[in-house]
């Protein structure tokens, strides 16, 4: 199956429509061999280049929460105004590059949580994900 069917099939499936901009997202965001990290600025960027065509920043706000409300995308905050979209939605842990203001993997086998606080009474651990800034040294 070609990727814009599947594309289109998946978008309908969720009950999103596939607009010429939904497809476009899809394919900016899902057509990569591997995982792919963003904020909204630097896919705005990347779809204008792709498709040379202007697209707002509201279509893309909504587009790519309408998709995170679908289970396609992970939205990882790290600072006050500065969201990172993850197109791998599974629990997994992250450096972040704060020169390069970049996300990077890390692989599951080289994390190792040994000891947690005490958990709030009322309260269960839903995930540990790690974020460990780098910078340069």
């Amino acid at each position: 199956m070609d990727q814009l069917k599947f594309h289109t099939e998946r978008l309908r499936a969720s009950g999103l429509r596939p607009t010429k901009q939904r497809l476009a997202i899809c394919k900016a965001l899902f057509d990569k061999k591997e995982t792919f990290h963003f904020t909204i600025e630097k896919l705005k960027k990347i779809i204008e280049k792709e498709s040379k065509k202007k697209i707002s920043t509201a279509t893309l706000y909504n587009a790519v929460n309408a998709f995170k409300e679908k289970g396609y995308l992970k939205e990882i905050s790290l600072k006050k105004n500065q969201n990172f979209f993850d197109t791998n939605t599974k629990h997994h842990h992250h450096f972040y590059d704060e020169n390069m203001s970049q996300l990077i993997d890390i692989e599951e086998k080289n994390i190792s949580v040994n000891y947690l606080p005490k958990i709030p009474n009322g309260k269960k651990i839903k995930s540990i994900e790690v974020l460990v800034k780098i910078e340069k040294n």
